[in-house]
């Protein structure tokens, strides 16, 4: 019997899902999106009650990605931007998609 690695490894939905799995993730990618730029402790706010530790581990991760770009400026306090890269760009028009459906089949 094939391992889920050896049959699904080489998947493109199986990468992407990897990619960005998690509940954060997308979220996360929304809102910087709708924000171009935004720094970390906005987007914190922005998404509370996601705990420093993990917004932290999903923007390390989305950041090694190539889907968000972080830019540190030297200050202090420490200034710290992100925004989405070309690569994450190119999930616009999903997000935008899963927005419309969710919109759509959300019962209110």
């Amino acid at each position: 019997m094939k391992s889920f690695d050896s049959k699904y490894g080489r998947c493109p939905m199986y990468y992407t899902i990897s990619v960005l799995e998690g509940k954060w993730k997308w979220i996360i990618l929304w809102e910087i999106y709708k924000a171009e730029v935004i720094r970390y402790n906005k987007l914190k706010d922005t998404l509370q009650p996601i705990a420093h530790k993990t917004l932290s581990q999903q923007l390390k991760e989305l950041e090694s990605s190539k889907l968000i770009h972080r830019e540190q400026y030297n200050e202090i306090p420490p200034k710290i931007e992100y925004s989405l890269t070309e690569e994450g760009r190119t999930l616009i028009p999903i997000l935008n998609l899963m927005y419309q459906w969710g919109e759509k089949h959300m019962i209110r």
